[in-house]
């Protein structure tokens, strides 16, 4: 079982690292439209209808329908499952369509609420409203897209919903380069590509539905007993899921009132921070979640223990190098993607900043995304909204501690201070998380967890040492042409990556000790 784990997980890794990998293409492409008013408004509306699809998409509508669905599948027939799955889609569609259109009317309103710092520029706050009008039906479709990533992957097809997400990158890189130019607003190209790479994502998967008997015909489940406990379980889990969302939009309300370039600049580094998030952590929680909630539903408490206790070894093992990394090539990987065109060498030192601040979070990020499973699998969505709502209040209080000294004092950079707010706020998430998991015995760690802890330690101070030594200073990176800075960032990423693995097994440590579950006992 701990092989097909793995197997999975190296599935959507592979899927999510060609998205992410696409993503960073397309952020380049974006870059080089500059950091201006009309990029501003362009992340704006493409948030508000991001943070929506956090709730009703891969959030709480996930972890509240992939338990319930695979307890379907594993005592009922199949009949029963695709009526559950009919009634789902049917619900859930008439839901969103509904909201759609009224926050399409009302997207001034929603400008207001999400980035009032606006109002102080009428054509900024009016381009927003309009992109956001062509954005906000992206929800519908990424919502639908997370219904059939559940099915598929409850059934075990992993790679097509893992692949669904490459889809977006490409809509937008065309949509950037071969749109744009012929519009008097180049910028309104990508919010009509945001909604095109919705629709094309869910046709995607319509035939991967198919082939596994599970294709919707939509029927409207208000009464149905599936339906209702679903939605019983999103309620909370609404919360739970939108608490980094709100902490991100806040910050977000926040920028809005800095200067010109800071809702893009956190943009950019928190898109670097979101690769090894994505490639690894997001990965391995899509995979978890259906294992948990199988071993939960056949009440195999040891099994749920060790794959829990897996699945954290990895998140240290990865995260950990991947932190310091991103921290000391902060600069560097900056500049390589995006400085070219109108994106500017003081643009690049203003997001290593807040980069720098998020790579601080990361391993706490990649922790709740396996420790938030473990509640979810058990259809516990109270204790992690509870949490998660510790999180928040902590977020916002630390933005302002952080932000409101550094306006005040005139230090460069306090939008990197909203960045390092959150990085704590997700430490104080992933510390209760665990915590509570502890007091009620759900998780108590396997032994070998001291030894695990010095090696990564030992290894990543080498890897450190390494690039510290080798790397060469910022300024020289900015004079450097693009195929110099990529291959100076991909030889010491290499060399990074191979410093760490190597004093990992001259350590000791073997990768075969990670690729079994029972092999963390």
């Amino acid at each position: 079982m701990s092989g097909k784990l793995l197997k999975n997980t190296a599935i959507v890794g592979t899927m999510t690292l060609l998205s992410r990998v696409l993503g960073l293409l397309r952020d380049m492409v974006l870059a080089r439209f500059g950091v201006f008013a009309g990029m501003d408004a362009f992340f704006v509306a493409f948030k508000i209808p991001n943070f929506m699809r956090r709730l009703f998409a891969e959030g709480a509508f996930s972890q509240a329908f992939v338990p319930v669905l695979s307890e379907y599948k594993s005592q009922r027939p199949h009949q029963e499952v695709h009526a559950l799955v009919n009634r789902v889609a049917g619900t859930l569609m008439g839901v969103l369509t509904l909201l759609v259109v009224v926050c399409v009317l009302a997207s001034p309103v929603l400008v207001v609420i999400f980035a009032p710092g606006f109002l102080r520029d009428p054509d900024k706050f009016e381009l927003t409203a309009q992109m956001l009008r062509l954005t906000f039906p992206y929800l519908l479709f990424v919502s639908l897209v997370a219904f059939a990533a559940g099915i598929l992957n409850t059934y075990g097809r992993f790679a097509a919903a893992a692949f669904a997400p490459v889809w977006l990158n490409v809509v937008l890189i065309g949509a950037a380069l071969w749109v744009a130019p012929l519009l008097e607003q180049p910028v309104i190209a990508l919010a009509a590509g945001v909604f095109a790479a919705g629709l094309v994502q869910i046709l995607f998967l319509l035939p991967a539905l198919r082939r596994i008997r599970m294709f919707p015909r939509p029927r409207w489940g208000g009464r149905d007993e599936g339906v209702r406990r679903i939605l019983k379980l999103m309620v909370p889990g609404i919360v739970g899921s939108s608490v980094a969302q709100i902490n991100l939009l806040f910050d977000t309300l926040i920028a809005s009132f800095l200067v010109t370039g800071s809702v893009s600049w956190l943009y950019y580094s928190d898109r670097l921070v979101e690769f090894p998030m994505g490639v690894f952590a997001i990965a391995l929680s899509t995979v978890i979640l259906p294992s948990l909630s199988r071993h939960h539903a056949e009440n195999s408490g040891q099994e749920f223990m060790q794959t829990l206790d897996w699945g954290l070894r990895w998140v240290l093992m990865i995260g950990l190098p991947s932190t310091l990394g991103l921290f000391l090539l902060a600069g560097p990987i900056l500049t390589t993607l995006f400085q070219y065109g109108e994106f500017t060498g003081s643009d690049v030192e203003m997001a290593a900043l807040s980069l720098s601040a998020y790579a601080f979070g990361l391993p706490a990020f990649m922790l709740v995304k396996i420790l938030a499973p473990a509640f979810y699998s058990r259809k516990d969505t109270r204790t992690p909204v509870r949490i998660a709502i510790i999180s928040m209040a902590s977020n916002m209080l630390l933005n302002v501690v952080f932000v409101v000294p550094m306006v005040l004092l005139d230090v460069r950079g306090p939008h990197a201070g909203l960045a390092l707010a959150t990085s704590v706020a997700a430490y104080v998430n992933a510390g209760l998380l665990y915590r509570r998991l502890r007091q009620d015995g759900i998780y108590v760690p396997m032994p070998g967890w001291l030894r695990l802890v010095a090696q990564l330690c030992i290894a990543s101070v080498v890897m450190v040492i390494l690039l510290l030594w080798g790397v060469a200073p910022l300024p020289e990176w900015g004079g450097w042409s693009g195929w110099k800075r990529v291959l100076h960032l991909t030889l010491w990423v290499f060399a990074g990556s191979g410093a760490y693995l190597l004093a990992l097994w001259m350590l000791g440590l073997r990768p075969s000790r990670f690729w079994s579950v029972a092999s963390s006992r």
